[in-house]
């Protein structure tokens, strides 16, 4: 053993890597990200296949095959992504595994970078599949490995449910050398319909057997180390504490911080199926219990109906009685303040809470020479005095809606604006509907809406804004991009191609910081009936060097703000009463130089300038 400083979500990795891993999928999603990029980095002889896939649909799809094939599997998602790869889960639940199969879903309470507060302990619940759920970034390192060899044991997909504050941070840990770690052989697929293929008659024996481990599992996991009862300071008192994941050391911090008094704390590691006897054990001899959790009353209703089933006499206090904040993501003063409140110190400090976690400093933008600025902008210029909606998704282009471009009137979820721009245009006759959508998404999810307005006679425009990556989750790779996470180098899939594959007629490709073109292009295309696209491509600002810089040429400047106004570009600033460049953020993309209409703005462009001047220092 030894000690390193991980994040959670390397330390997550390199559990799975101990484990003897064999096949790692999914789909990025902050705050899970990081898990797969961390196998990735440490798997320089390919021995594991990583994938970045399609979607979680896919990601499920193809740990199910491996963890059929014997293999150990990882499949990893944010929460919001478990909902695109629920069809094969329910069914794998019934199917069972061969191999161990990990799927690592990441909640995000707050929410900090998602579209829910999304709890996973409802659907391991609604799946019938065990769940783990880490405190710490140390039990992160150590519960995927306990969780793989426990889906082994039971041939059964397991969860791991980490949250964004375990994901994230960092701590020192001991952790195995690589000498020790787990060499998983892999048998490989051995045919057996009566298996692998579900039947009614299959899924109906599955399912007793199923109610039947669980029943079970809630005895094991009562033995369970990580499922503990941390007595009473007091044998006197008569409170007890009922906690979770990252909530537990906010917890054990209160009390160590509070000294006398301490009440008792049930510590649940194993959500479901809950450990029913361990519960029996702390609740004896209670008065009262307070439920400290991450999001939902998952704790407290199982508590409730286990005071009900033994007849405990215990009142159980939290969301539902409204003790404890029904949304939003605890933190280290929110669970003194809940704690000091449920034990009556003289010295609480509770206050009400506000209803975001944290302050915010400024409202997000997109990047200064971000190529979607330019996307948005051209297409609200050619769509000017018209009765138009623009339907957007989830990427780095949701920040289109920000003013004042205010070019996204609908975001709910990836993949669903192609679809949602249909059912506008079905029942607003006139209106011009557009649908934006970022390449990642574009194959992650939106091609079968496109099949679908092909299909059903849309009339709409299909804007795809390629910058080459996926951008808001930092820089992954998708099929358009012509690399792996195995660092192969392959075929790009293209998009002009799979649109015209499945019947798009018109599909035009243009560059959005060549302004006048781009409208031009959007008039004509807009104009014409059916479904169409536009694809506008240029790479993300993160991918290449910046093309030049603006200047503000001040004897010309009329100080009429209407680059700001306009654009909103981050790199254009005020100072002194003036309009100026912040050459830090200054890409040179030389679109606020095509709204000036006094000529005030000159554009340096770098690569004019390495021929003059016989390159850049």
């Amino acid at each position: 053993m030894h000690t390193e400083y991980w994040m959670g979500n390397e330390a997550i990795g390199m559990g799975a890597l101990a484990a003897g891993v064999n096949v790692v999928a999914g789909y990025p999603g902050t705050p899970s990200t990081e898990v797969l990029e961390t196998i990735a980095r440490h798997n320089p002889d390919g021995k594991v296949h990583v994938e970045w896939s399609t979607n979680e649909k896919a990601g499920m799809e193809v740990a199910a095959g491996a963890a059929y094939s014997g293999a150990r599997a990882l499949v990893t998602m944010k929460q919001v992504g478990l909902n695109v790869a629920a069809d094969p889960l329910m069914s794998l639940a019934y199917l069972g595994v061969k191999g161990g199969m990990v799927v690592l879903v990441a909640d995000d309470p707050g929410p900090i970078s998602s579209q829910t507060e999304q709890d996973t302990r409802h659907f391991a619940a609604f799946a019938k599949l065990p769940c783990f759920d880490p405190s710490s970034v140390q039990e992160a390192y150590e519960m995927i490995q306990e969780a793989f060899a426990f889906s082994e044991e039971y041939h059964t997909p397991v969860f791991l449910r980490p949250t964004t504050r375990i994901d994230h941070g960092y701590a020192s840990l001991q952790v195995k050398d690589p000498e020790k770690y787990v060499q998983h052989e892999v048998e490989g697929f051995v045919r057996d319909p009566a298996r692998w293929v579900i039947f009614p008659k299959l899924s109906y024996r599955a399912h007793q057997e199923i109610e039947a481990r669980n029943a079970g599992l809630s005895k094991t996991f009562s033995a369970y180390a990580r499922n503990k009862v941390l007595p009473a300071a007091d044998q006197g008192c008569r409170r007890g504490i009922a906690t979770h994941g990252v909530s537990y050391p906010y917890v054990v911090e209160t009390l160590q911080e509070h000294g006398e008094g301490a009440p008792r704390v049930f510590k649940v590691s194993t959500p479901f199926p809950f450990p029913e006897e361990k519960a029996v054990e702390f609740l004896q001899g209670l008065d009262e219990v307070l439920c400290l959790e991450e999001l939902d009353p998952v704790i407290e209703r199982a508590l409730t109906y286990v005071c009900g089933k033994y007849q405990l006499p215990v009142k159980i206090r939290g969301k539902l009685t409204g003790d404890v904040r029904t949304a939003g993501e605890n933190t280290r003063d929110s669970v003194y303040d809940d704690v000091a409140c449920f034990m009556g110190w003289p010295q609480s400090k509770r206050q009400e809470l506000p209803p975001v976690p944290c302050e915010v400093v400024r409202p997000p933008v997109l990047c200064a020479g971000c190529p979607h600025r330019a996307s948005f902008y051209a297409v609200k210029l050619a769509m000017k005095g018209q009765k138009s909606v623009f339907c957007g998704d989830i990427g780095c282009y949701t920040l289109g809606n920000a003013m004042p471009l205010d070019m996204v009137d609908t975001c709910l979820c990836m993949g669903a604006g192609v679809n949602i721009a249909q059912g506008i245009g079905a029942v607003t006759p006139g209106m011009k509907c557009f649908a934006f959508v970022g390449d990642s998404t574009f194959f992650a999810s939106a091609l079968t809406g496109v099949v679908n307005g092909i299909y059903n006679q849309a009339d709409m425009t299909l804007v795809v804004l390629d910058n080459s990556t996926t951008a808001m989750t930092g820089h992954q790779p998708h099929p358009g991009t012509g690399h792996t996470m195995m660092g192969q180098i392959v075929d790009k899939v293209s998009i002009e191609d799979s649109l015209r594959g499945v019947g798009v007629q018109t599909v035009r490709t243009v560059d959005p910081l060549d302004l006048e073109k781009a409208v031009a292009v959007v008039r004509e295309v807009a104009a014409e009936p059916g479904l169409k696209a536009i694809i506008f491509r240029s790479p993300c600002i993160a991918l290449v060097k910046p093309l030049g810089l603006a200047e503000i040429l001040q004897d010309k400047c009329r100080t009429c703000k209407k680059c700001i106004r306009e654009i909103g570009c981050p790199g254009i600033v005020i100072e002194d009463g003036r309009v100026t460049i912040d050459a830090s953020q200054c890409t040179g993309c030389g679109i606020c130089r095509e709204i000036c209409p006094f000529d005030a703005i000159a554009v340096k462009n770098f690569a004019a300038a390495d021929k003059k001047e016989g390159g850049r220092a």
